[in-house]
This record gives structure tokens, C-alpha cells and sequence, in this order.
């Protein structure tokens, strides 16, 4: 275990405060190895961070996600000092709505009309209301992560507090299965909202053929792309494979790290937000995340940054599978789209969340820090690859070593990981026909 430390000071004071010691999931402490994770983050520059006691490390969390171009990137942070001189929420509207507007309607397929907010539950929920509204059906189908809402968060473990009328409302499809898609969809259900991808390609077909069954049954198609968004490519998953949606949202990479959703699809169903669906924010026009916003959209547009990030993610990943493969290590792989992958640990080989832990202390004593995924930037050059896969040599050899002595346990020096409540694939519930869709 560490010597005493200001992260630990600072997590001491947060549990008498703040309930779960923090305000996203994937940063608490219980995602990290206890003791050996920093637990606080002072800053960060290009692809590295240094945490309170000033140790610096490569991150491949970056942000959970927003840090599309990297920390602190000159022509985003030079953007947020310009506007900051002139103010940063005002009495009307500011012409960076407009602005920013017509730029994602520039790059992303099927964005006739667009409308901001600050986090990506904010918009998959306006989605789902509006879809409610344009068919004037009640029940929502869903596959992945979609945010903290009561619509969402009944399909999961961490449900308690929300109404089982609301509950009965929604339900879930298997990804890459579309007769589980069918055995869900019927004459209620208001749309389909899923992630086009996380880790796992759609196999050939399988988005088409949710376009195709949502057109036949009248249900509106979501794309959730907090992830895919401006990373696939510019325009997304619906660029990435042709396959476009009613309604579109966005987050995470729009404004590298400036707090700034979005809400886009067909002008028929957007157009319900004149006057019939309510959906407004104070915090929506906010300026600095405006301009921080159409400057991260401009380098990611001429900076060709999806296709940096296909580059170097995709060296990353074969050179971890090629390492796995030199050393013998069949039961770890590294999978996903080179912007952002993902290592899984094979259950035969013993307690995949152990095994991860003891691969993230690792890489953490080479000065890499890990969730489990890799989210790729525009600062992640040749040179970080090769950093990274020299600790990735290290880490899977003390992992091969642990596991053929059977004692990956005992080589953790604090507490492992433990796992997050949201599971973006392998779950499937059939409709609940409850008191509330009975009526």
C-alpha cells in the first residue's frame, strides 16, 4: 500500500460530503486498485496527467471520453480565453448557437435541425420524449447506456426510486440480435434507441435491419453516439455505416471536455420543440462550451483527427493482441475500433476482474493509467503507442506469470476493481406488461 498521500486526504474529506465520493461512476475509486491508483487528478497536458502528489502518467481514460483532441489543446483553450473576455451567459441568444449549428449540421448525416444541452442524458431523454410525442406511443426499447434517467435507469440494477409505471415503460434488446429487436418491438413501442456500437462491429446488416423493422412498425431509431460521435468519423456512426437515424445525440468528443450535448434528426420530429415538447435549459447557449465547440469541430475536420485515431488505436490494439499472442496469453484480447478499444480477460483463465486488476496496478507502476479502455486522442502520437506497449509487455508478464502460479490474488497490493453497474451489451428483458402498460 502507499504511504499516506494528499489523494488519500482528499478522499478522506469527500466521504464526509459527497455520497459515493464522487460525481461519475467510471472515475470512483472502486474502478482502480485500491491503494495503488492516485484517486485525484490536478492536470493534464496532451495525453498525460499528474495527479495531486504530482506523479505524471499517460492516460487512456482521457476525461472518460471528451478529450478527443487532448488535454489542454492550444486552439480550444486559446477559443474559451477569447469568449471568456466577453462573457460567458447572456440575457439573449448568442450567435455561436447559430454558428456551432450549422456546423454539425455540416458534418453529420440526417441533422436537419440541432439543439444543445450540457450532458448526454439531457438529450437521450429530450429524444425520448419526443419520440413519445411525434408517434404518441409510450414504451421505449434500448440497448447500451443511455444516462441516469428514469426511463433508462429502471433496466438496470441501480433502479430503485423509480416508479413502476415508469419502469414498465421500458425494456431491452440484445445488440447484433435483431429477433430479439422483433420479440420486442410492437404497435406501443415509441422508438428504438441504441449505441451503434461499443466494442462489439454490428454484424453485416444488423443496423439496416434496425432501420428497417423501425420504418415498418412506426417507431422512431435513436443513435446514441456519445461515444461514436466525431470519432468513427466526422459524422459518426451514421456516416461510419450508412445507416441514418430519426434522432442523433451527441456529447463527450463535441467540445473536448467543455461541458455541451447535442440533439439532432429529421426537421418533422425536431420541429415538435416550437411549442409542443418542452425542452429548454438556462445552461444551453452558454457560451465558453459554444466556442470551445466549434473550434474542436474545426481541428476535427481539418486535422483529419478520426483517421489519426483509427491509426494509432488500431497499433495499439494488434500490438497488445501481438503481445498477448508472443506470450502465450490466449485469454487476454484486446477488441474494439482503433478510437476506442476495450481489453477482456477470458473467465477459463480465472476471475476476469482480478486479472484486470492486476494488469492495471501494473501499468500504473509504469506510469499508464488505465480504466480497462482505451479512449484515443489526437495527443496519443507513435511515441505514446510505443510507451504504452512497452508497459503493456511488462504488465501481461507478470499476468501470464501470476496466472500459470495461480495466485493473481495475492499479487494485488490493495483491493481490485470492482464492477460498474452499466452493461452496454449482453442483457435482454421482454416487454412488462405491468399495471401501467395495461392501462
Amino acid at each position: 500500500m502507499r504511504e499516506a498521500s494528499l489523494s488519500e486526504d482528499w478522499h478522506a474529506r469527500a466521504r464526509a460530503l459527497i455520497p459515493a465520493v464522487t460525481q461519475t461512476l467510471a472515475k470512483a475509486p472502486s474502478q482502480f486498485v485500491e491503494g495503488v491508483a492516485p484517486k485525484y487528478l490536478r492536470r493534464g497536458e496532451g495525453a498525460r496527467v499528474w495527479d495531486v502528489d504530482g506523479r505524471e502518467y499517460l492516460d487512456f481514460g482521457m476525461g472518460v471520453g471528451p478529450l478527443v483532441l487532448g488535454y489542454c489543446h492550444p486552439a480550444v483553450d486559446h477559443a474559451i480565453r477569447m469568449q471568456l473576455r466577453d462573457g460567458i451567459t447572456f440575457t439573449l441568444m448568442h450567435p455561436l448557437e447559430v454558428e456551432v449549428a450549422e456546423l454539425v449540421a455540416e458534418l453529420v448525416p440526417g441533422a436537419e435541425q440541432v439543439r444543445f444541452s450540457k450532458t448526454g442524458a439531457d438529450v437521450t431523454s429530450a429524444a425520448i420524449r419526443l419520440a413519445r410525442a411525434f408517434t404518441g406511443r409510450p414504451r421505449v426499447l434500448c440497448c447500451g447506456y443511455h444516462g441516469w434517467h428514469d426511463w433508462y435507469v429502471s433496466v438496470t440494477e441501480r433502479s430503485c426510486g423509480v416508479p413502476e409505471a415508469v419502469a414498465d415503460l421500458t425494456s431491452t434488446f440484445q445488440y447484433n440480435d435483431l429477433d430479439s429487436l422483433v420479440e420486442g418491438l410492437d404497435d406501443e413501442t415509441a422508438c428504438v434507441i441504441l449505441e451503434p456500437t461499443t466494442f462489439e462491429e454490428p454484424k453485416p446488416g444488423f443496423l439496416a435491419g434496425v432501420r428497417e423493422l423501425c420504418t415498418e412498425r412506426g417507431a422512431l431509431l435513436v443513435f446514441d453516439e456519445m461515444w461514436t460521435g466525431f470519432r468513427l468519423a466526422l459524422g459518426g456512426a451514421q456516416e461510419r455505416f450508412g445507416v441514418t437515424a430519426d434522432l442523433a445525440c451527441f456529447s463527450k468528443a463535441v467540445a473536448n471536455g467543455m461541458p455541451l450535448s447535442v440533439l439532432t434528426g429529421r426537421r418533422d420530429v425536431m420541429s415538435l420543440l416550437e411549442s409542443d415538447v418542452f425542452f429548454f435549459t438556462t445552461f444551453g447557449g452558454e457560451a465558453l462550451s459554444l466556442a470551445a465547440a466549434r473550434a474542436t469541430l474545426r481541428e476535427l475536420r481539418n486535422r483529419k483527427v478520426p483517421q489519426h485515431l483509427e491509426r494509432v488505436g488500431t497499433a495499439l490494439r494488434d500490438g497488445i493482441n501481438a503481445l498477448a499472442a508472443e506470450m502465450g496469453a490466449d485469454f487476454v484480447r484486446c477488441i474494439g475500433p482503433g478510437c476506442r478499444s476495450l481489453v477482456v480477460f477470458d473467465a477459463r483463465a480465472g476471475d476476469p476482474l482480478l486479472m484486470k486488476s492486476l494488469v492495471q496496478q501494473e501499468l500504473l507502476h509504469c506510469g499508464v493509467l488505465w480504466p480497462g479502455t482505451h479512449a484515443l486522442s489526437l495527443a496519443h502520437g507513435d511515441g505514446e503507442i510505443r510507451e504504452a506497449l512497452e508497459a503493456y509487455r511488462h504488465a501481461l508478464h507478470v499476468l501470464v506469470d501470476a496466472v500459470a502460479a495461480g495466485d493473481v490474488r495475492r499479487r494485488l497490493m490493495g483491493a481490485p476493481v470492482v464492477p460498474a453497474f452499466r452493461r452496454p451489451l449482453g442483457f435482454h428483458s421482454k416487454p412488462r406488461r405491468g399495471k401501467a402498460a395495461a392501462r
